[in-house]
């Protein structure tokens, strides 16, 4: 009788896993057929899948059009720049707060940590007014900058989680061999901490490449717009280009895509490693 039970509640299990699945990927695959679509059969009654006119032009579209071929080169040069800055950076203040105890430690890390409780949207108004009084303002920088101060916070909080859990005997060893701190750190922290920096540098690149809000406000020039605001552009005032706009999501969520299918593993015990001990 227990057996049977366990039976059933396995496959209640799988039906709910099933259900939540196709759930969570309806909405990417309708993306997706109806990129191949025209407008016209986009809000065509009843729906089909599978397109009669089934054609590739709204990816032409696209790679035809200098300015969106700009809104992707500009996404990969600020996800890009923004990874490896607060990769680098990231490492340096973990090293900091994991190996050393300074005067204000706990003040700061409470900082830190309070950065990641403000909603963003609250920053957008001073944020505009510090980056054109810096004359930033439609610049690579002013969004680099920008997206640093969300990823920095939650960057230093799991790479000092990650190191936490490396014994200091590490850093003993090689400074016993006569090497310095920083070589123990890059040398040997960092190779060991591979899993945890990727996740750390997925967890960027996603925060970059997506954002929004502070992409819109801090440029006003297409050759300085990104993906998002790209795609948001293709709603015209008397006509949306629907087939577009699927397509060049599509386009958006590749890179992420293909970055999680390649660094799935180290992302799942990154993000278990720096949660353990902090």
């Amino acid at each position: 009788m227990i057996g049977k039970k366990k039976w059933y509640v396995k496959v209640l299990i799988i039906i709910a896993l099933l259900v939540g699945a196709f759930y969570a990927a309806f909405p990417i695959l309708w993306m997706f057929l109806n990129s191949f679509k025209p407008n016209s059969e986009i809000f065509a009654w009843p729906p089909t899948w599978i397109s009669e006119r089934f054609s590739f032009d709204a990816y032409k579209a696209i790679f035809q059009s200098p300015d969106q071929i700009r809104f992707f080169i500009n996404s990969y040069v600020i996800a890009g720049t923004v990874v490896v800055f607060t990769l680098v950076i990231g490492i340096l203040a973990a090293y900091a707060f994991s190996r050393f105890d300074f005067p204000g430690k706990s003040i700061i890390n409470t900082l830190i940590v309070s950065v990641q409780a403000v909603p963003p949207i609250t920053l957008l108004i001073p944020y505009l007014s510090l980056i054109v009084t810096l004359k930033l303002y439609n610049t690579y920088w002013a969004l680099i900058l920008t997206y640093m101060l969300f990823t920095l916070p939650y960057a230093i909080l799991m790479t000092t989680g990650y190191f936490n859990t490396l014994p200091k005997d590490l850093d003993e060893a090689v400074m016993i061999d006569g090497g310095s701190r920083f070589k123990a750190l890059w040398r040997i922290l960092v190779p060991t901490a591979i899993p945890g920096l990727v996740s750390v540098g997925m967890y960027t690149f996603m925060q970059a490449w997506n954002e929004y809000l502070f992409a819109l406000a801090l440029t006003k020039t297409n050759n300085m717009r990104t993906v998002p605001v790209g795609i948001n552009l293709l709603m015209g005032q008397h006509a949306y280009e629907w087939n577009q706009m699927m397509a060049m999501s599509v386009l958006g969520s590749l890179p992420v895509l293909i970055l999680f299918l390649f660094f799935q593993r180290y992302f799942i015990a990154g993000m278990t490693a720096g949660s353990v001990k902090n």
